[in-house]
């Protein structure tokens, strides 16, 4: 089997916040996998089979094994190889920290930016409201960006990848309020993100799996 037909599968939605992340761990991580680009109102019968709940993303490893959270999609990423550190595994307990970080983010928040979301599409009273919730998480984060360039310390980890996706959507949800609102550090970081060649090639716009059947190779070098 040659080397090409070896590499792990992706299944992914590129406006996914969560199939995002995982992409741009996959990205900096320098794995390579074939990506197979989907839409949820179509979604292949050869994913549904090795993940029936039918979320992206969904990685399968040569070995057959699934990988089927997008935060544990970034670790397998990071796990193969971690050349600029995101994981900062020269520090004890780093990694417990930054998944702490996380999961607030990922348990706590993504439920009020929903809320936000959807109060701004239904032109809701409570938008206000709902964006202050936001806040007092993005309020945090202005605080650590004045303490140092990212998240965590003035190195990239994986707490800024795993957040870079849903600040992006808050941001979007009111774009002329974001663009005022007392988080400059914040706006500094994220635009930093969303000007990357690494976001360029993570939103790159591929053909639908289903349509060709032909795997795309995504990487940092692809």
């Amino acid at each position: 089997m040659s080397e090409i037909m070896a590499l792990p599968v992706l299944y992914s939605l590129r406006n996914c916040p969560y199939a995002m992340r995982a992409r741009m761990a996959i990205y900096a991580s320098g794995q390579q996998v074939h990506l197979r680009d989907l839409v949820l109102s179509d979604k292949p019968a050869e994913m549904l089979q090795v993940s029936p709940k039918g979320t992206v993303p969904v990685l399968v490893t040569p070995d057959n094994s699934v990988i089927d959270e997008s935060l544990a999609v970034m670790l397998w990423a990071f796990a193969q190889s971690d050349p600029q550190n995101y994981l900062n595994s020269s520090q004890p307990n780093a990694l417990a920290e930054m998944l702490t970080v996380i999961n607030l983010f990922d348990n706590e928040f993504k439920g009020h930016l929903e809320k936000y979301r959807c109060s701004k599409r239904y032109h809701e009273p409570s938008l206000a409201e709902d964006r202050m919730q936001c806040e007092r998480y993005l309020a945090d984060l202005e605080v650590r960006l004045n303490k140092h360039q990212y998240l965590m310390s003035d190195e990239p980890s994986l707490v800024d990848l795993a957040l870079v996706p849903f600040i992006r959507q808050f941001g979007r949800v009111e774009r002329q309020w974001y663009l005022q609102a007392p988080y400059p550090k914040l706006r500094l970081w994220l635009n930093g993100y969303l000007q990357s060649r690494m976001f360029s090639k993570v939103m790159t716009q591929y053909p639908m799996w289903l349509d060709a059947k032909q795997d795309i190779v995504f990487s940092c070098k692809a």
